[in-house]
């Protein structure tokens, strides 16, 4: 990443050259949104949603979005490659303050960075992961694309302390999401996956399978999914934007259905693939 660009506010500057003020409100309290938008050979997937949803976080934080959707692709073009899949991260913070202190600053100009890594295709996507039950500790605006993200980075690492590569977190005996994933699951034949009622952050790549799935006939379902019946689940996905969607093979020690990625997850990455070829 030494010869990385990146865009911070309004330059475009080498990775090394790229600095904020330690009073920050970024820096100083997580104070801002990030969005991730994957590219597949130059071609941003799903921009419109995903700016919708940066646009979202910033009225719910009270933080004015500081360009247009054609000044923001506009400042991505340039940190593209056409031959390489990519993923653009963005942040935006309330930016730097005077004096560290708790309430709105009454003047400020926002922090802006956007970076672009390349991508490349998750192992655990086709051999499966495991992953492990944990309780949702995280505060209750989940739907909220925080900067903030300390809660899930422990629970994330609980899991990976315990040889997983996921948690997938329970409040009050429901599942609500991965420690940095969506959740679906095959229950009775059914394509279940978890409401969009604020305690889930709702990724792009989750609108897009169940998009998929009313398009080619597929049962599915937005509900609550109770602990015991994820257990019973044939087969159990985690997803996101730059992993896509990925098979858990195992929960909390035991086998999900025979224990390898199932058939309707090899059926649906098939159609997210042809979707990302069409985009």
């Amino acid at each position: 990443m030494a010869d990385l660009t990146v865009f911070l506010n309004g330059e475009y500057l080498p990775l090394a050259e790229a600095k904020i003020s330690v009073m920050d409100r970024g820096f100083l309290f997580g104070d801002g949104v990030y969005e991730v938008i994957p590219v597949y050979a130059g071609r941003i997937f799903r921009i419109e949603e995903h700016l919708r949803r940066l646009n979202n976080s910033l009225t719910d934080i009270r933080l004015d979005n500081p360009y247009t959707p054609q000044e923001w692709q506009a400042i991505f073009q340039p940190l593209l490659v056409s031959d390489k899949d990519q993923s653009l991260y963005l942040q935006i913070t309330r930016g730097i303050a005077e004096k560290r202190d708790h309430a709105f600053p009454e003047k400020v100009t926002p922090t802006v960075l956007v970076m672009c890594t390349e991508v490349k295709p998750f192992e655990g996507k086709f051999t499966g992961i495991k992953a492990v039950t944990l309780d949702d500790t995280r505060w209750d605006l989940c739907h909220i694309k925080a900067i903030t993200l300390l809660a899930n980075i422990l629970l994330r690492q609980e899991a990976i302390d315990e040889g997983c590569a996921e948690a997938i977190l329970i409040k009050q005996g429901y599942v609500t999401e991965g420690a940095a994933s969506n959740v679906f699951a095959v229950i009775d034949g059914v394509l279940m996956t978890p409401l969009n009622n604020g305690a889930i952050l709702a990724g792009i790549t989750r609108d897009v399978i169940l998009e998929l799935a009313a398009q080619n006939n597929i049962p599915f379902s937005e509900q609550v999914i109770a602990l015991e019946a994820l257990q019973q689940a044939t087969e159990i996905w985690v997803t996101s934007s730059t992993r896509e969607i990925v098979p858990v093979v195992e929960l909390d020690g035991l086998k999900v259905g025979d224990g390898k990625p199932g058939p309707l997850f090899r059926r649906m990455d098939t159609l997210l693939q042809a979707e990302k070829q069409a985009a």
